[in-house]
């Protein structure tokens, strides 16, 4: 089983980057599920959501307390929500962010992890680039997808229209093509 945990605050599409994965799983024949934890359920809160995807049909129902994948939609959690908590050791963490891991202070955390298992790529602007908001959801989804192997851009892309249209699911789409090549070029292309 693969599980992904994602932090990031109310209003930045944590929840639907949790469905958009859990769908573009399914697409791949996945099972998946997906599901959030609220603390507060205000814009600017912080929030936890929740994916599985298994070969089998998922039994578990409770919160992921050791993922495989973080997806850290709002650096600034960094600083007040220990958002590595339960991180297996052969993990991988994407953040949100156009600064580096290292220039994010994560020394250590790359030290420990393999190499290329720590990222960020600046979701936020690629979103307020073709989508006009700050939702970088399908970007992170489709930097994981090229950081772990675990999904093909298409699936995510795939997933997107199959919950918006028209504009905004091309702009999903642009997005997510952004930032998968932009996490290929980080690791020199070790998932061409």
């Amino acid at each position: 089983m693969f599980q992904i945990r994602i932090h990031g605050r109310g209003g930045q599409g944590v929840v639907t980057a949790a469905e958009m994965l859990a769908l573009a799983g399914f697409m791949e024949g996945h099972h998946a599920q997906a599901f959030p934890s609220f603390g507060s359920e205000r814009t600017g809160a912080p929030v936890t959501a929740f994916a599985r995807l298994a070969p089998n049909e998922i039994r578990l129902r409770e919160p992921v307390l050791e993922p495989d994948v973080v997806l850290v939609q709002d650096r600034t959690l960094l600083d007040s929500v220990n958002v590595f908590a339960g991180l297996r050791p052969e993990g991988y963490v994407l953040i949100n962010s156009s600064r580096s891991a290292e220039e994010l202070g994560l020394g250590d955390l790359i030290a420990k992890l393999p190499a290329g298992h720590v990222l960020t790529v600046p979701a936020t602007r690629f979103a307020m680039e073709k989508i006009g908001r700050p939702l970088p959801g399908a970007a992170m989804l489709a930097g994981m997808a090229a950081m772990t192997g675990t999904m093909k851009l298409e699936s995510v892309q795939a997933a997107y229209n199959e919950k918006f249209k028209g504009a905004v699911a091309a702009a999903n789409a642009e997005v997510a093509s952004m930032a998968f090549e932009a996490v290929k070029r980080a690791l020199g292309g070790e998932h061409a």
